[in-house]
């Protein structure tokens, strides 16, 4: 009941829609109960005229007209109802997707590091649409089964109590014996779900990686792990279905003889004259008013059923808190010189640090450089200066300012990236271009990708600019993409850079390129460099080497070239052409000259 309850509340800002459906839908059940009225009244009549009395025929007449008047007002309320039932649902799906959409935004790097993407928008959808349904199912059905109902019993009563009674007993039975088995169906549908999210997440990182897949021949593989998925769905709804319909055939049973007492009782009433045949057929028609709304909990109770277990997930993701927020009075930052340190600073991750009492200083327009081995921290160190995670120990400053301490929208504002993954999206060049600063002028785009060295290729393309560059850039080269996020990066124009450089994988023409644009880029700016390539780092003002979570060293590149560490003995692995060198320098993110 409270996830019911917490369901209503939720989508309770449009209220209005609610008001104006309940209304229609009310109205529609008093419109209903009129019609048995009007019939009796002309079998009342008829029955007049059998017994060789008189008949109002115009009476009769008005009754016709009557039951036609109330057919065309429950077309016409049924269908606006049925309107603002559909916007209902349309509007609280878009407020439902903005919300779940805006939540998602607001949480920390670390969820989304433990989270399949399928999955999260598999629980979205799921979640949304249920909501959707089941608030329309209320709106739409559920108060006209309360008020047809009511409005039955009352009617009933007025002529005759002991049948009102026994229709009321219906309801009890019929919810306790309903309440029964909802635990049991819940648990199956737990299982459902969970299948779900696990074939949609695998689904979407297959498509995602489709190309990883066909080059090793894999889509057998992935098309078997998702059959299997759907083969315990299927195999868990089936006894599911079936306990539910075997319930449901005897709550059903039992309610046909409650009804078979109702007729029986009704039809002989009439036969000893207790009832006249109009009150007789009225009866008849009200207990069938009732039945028909009655047998329809079931529906009620099973949409009400997939309400409370499709949403679990969907509110379980809303209740979890940013673990990462502003403090109360958080300003934003003040930018001087962009001078970055790390003071005592240590990280881990589930309680197991990957840094360890990290200290140094990335002075203004300087360029520094991290190197160490993959795992030791270095692309941490970048995520903890952008406050994707949150420090165990120690302190970040920009100019002096803690960043905990300041708003993290400012920090992130005062910095620009350029990742190893470009990280482009679906659209056009000048989209991906201009995704640091949409208001960006053409000028501006076409002046940021000529600094990234992009313009050339660009307006080869037909369409140039406007080019569409498919999912994660696809249609471009691993050169151009990177030129693209150089480019994005230009144009933000922020006093810090993160560089985790990505030009190991290009051919040499296209390093030349991407290292011409990131040296521009890297100009007048407090860059810190996540090394990939050796001649990169020998270019930069200090070298930081990390060890066991730890620094190693720091020092200019040729100082450090002489004492015998990390950096001196990956110079030395370069000029040793082995086998064992190379792997060596791998381990290291380094590539090959």
């Amino acid at each position: 009941m409270k996830q019911i309850l917490r369901i209503l509340r939720f989508a309770r800002k449009l209220w209005r829609y609610y008001l104006g459906v309940s209304i229609f839908t009310i109205l529609m059940a008093v419109v209903a109960q009129m019609q048995p009225l009007f019939t009796k009244g002309a079998i009342d009549q008829i029955t007049n005229l059998l017994k060789g009395g008189k008949a109002d025929v115009a009476l009769v007449a008005v009754f016709a007209i009557l039951i036609f008047v109330t057919d065309v007002l429950q077309t016409l309320l049924s269908n606006f109802g049925g309107y603002l039932g559909d916007m209902l649902s349309v509007k609280l799906q878009r407020f439902m997707s903005q919300r779940y959409y805006e939540h998602l935004l607001s949480l920390p790097q670390a969820y989304f590091d433990m989270e399949l993407t399928g999955k999260i928008i598999n629980r979205m959808n799921r979640g949304i649409y249920q909501i959707a349904d089941f608030i329309q199912m209320m709106s739409n059905n559920f108060l006209q089964f309360i008020f047809s109902t009511i409005f039955s019993l009352l009617i009933v009563a007025y002529y005759s109590w002991q049948v009102a009674l026994m229709l009321l007993a219906l309801y009890p039975i019929f919810i306790i014996l309903t309440a029964k088995s909802s635990n049991r169906w819940q648990k199956y549908q737990k299982t459902i779900n969970l299948e779900s999210d696990e074939a949609s997440g695998r689904f979407a990182e297959a498509i995602n990686q489709v190309r990883v897949v066909k080059s090793y021949l894999q889509e057998s593989r992935e098309l078997n792990n998702f059959k299997s998925h759907y083969r315990k769905i299927v195999s868990t709804t089936k006894p599911q279905s079936r306990f539910w319909h075997r319930q449901d055939i005897i709550r059903r049973l039992i309610l046909n003889f409650i009804f078979l007492i109702v007729f029986v009782y009704i039809f002989v009433e009439t036969a000893h004259g207790v009832y006249g045949l109009g009150t007789m057929v009225l009866l008849i028609q009200y207990a069938m008013l009732i039945r028909i709304p009655i047998f329809s909990i079931s529906f009620l109770v099973d949409q009400s059923q997939r309400a409370v277990a499709n949403t679990k997930d969907y509110f379980k993701i809303m209740d979890i808190q940013p673990a990462i927020a502003d403090h109360p009075g958080a300003r934003p930052l003040k930018l001087k010189q962009g001078k970055v340190s790390f003071e005592n600073v240590s990280f881990g991750y589930d309680h197991e640090l990957v840094l360890k009492n990290i200290s140094f200083t990335l002075l203004p327009n300087t360029k520094v450089a991290l190197v160490g081995e993959s795992g030791e921290g270095k692309t941490t160190i970048s995520s903890l200066l952008l406050r994707f995670y949150e420090v165990t120990a120690g302190r970040i400053c920009i100019d002096g300012q803690d960043i905990n301490t300041v708003t993290q929208s400012s920090v992130r504002e005062a910095i620009g990236v350029v990742f190893q993954d470009p990280a482009l999206f679906s659209g056009t060049i000048r989209e991906n271009i201009a995704y640091a600063n949409p208001l960006a002028s053409e000028e501006q785009v076409i002046a940021a990708a000529k600094d990234a060295n992009a313009h050339e290729f660009i307006v080869k393309y037909e369409k140039g600019y406007d080019s569409e560059i498919g999912e994660h850039g696809v249609k471009l080269s691993g050169g151009q993409k990177q030129r693209i996020a150089i480019a994005r990066a230009i144009l933000k124009d922020a006093p810090i850079l993160i560089l985790d450089e990505a030009t190991s994988s290009l051919d040499s023409r296209s390093e030349q390129k991407v290292q011409q644009a990131l040296n521009r880029l890297m100009e007048n700016r407090t860059t810190l460099i996540i090394a990939h390539r050796l001649s990169t780092i020998q270019h930069v003002g200090t070298v930081i080497t990390l060890k066991n979570g730890k620094i190693d060293e720091i020092g200019a590149p040729e100082e450090l070239a002489k004492t015998g560490g990390i950096y001196a003995q990956l110079l030395n692995l370069q000029q040793v052409k082995s086998d064992a060198g190379q792997r060596k320098l791998k381990e290291f993110g380094i590539a090959e000259q």
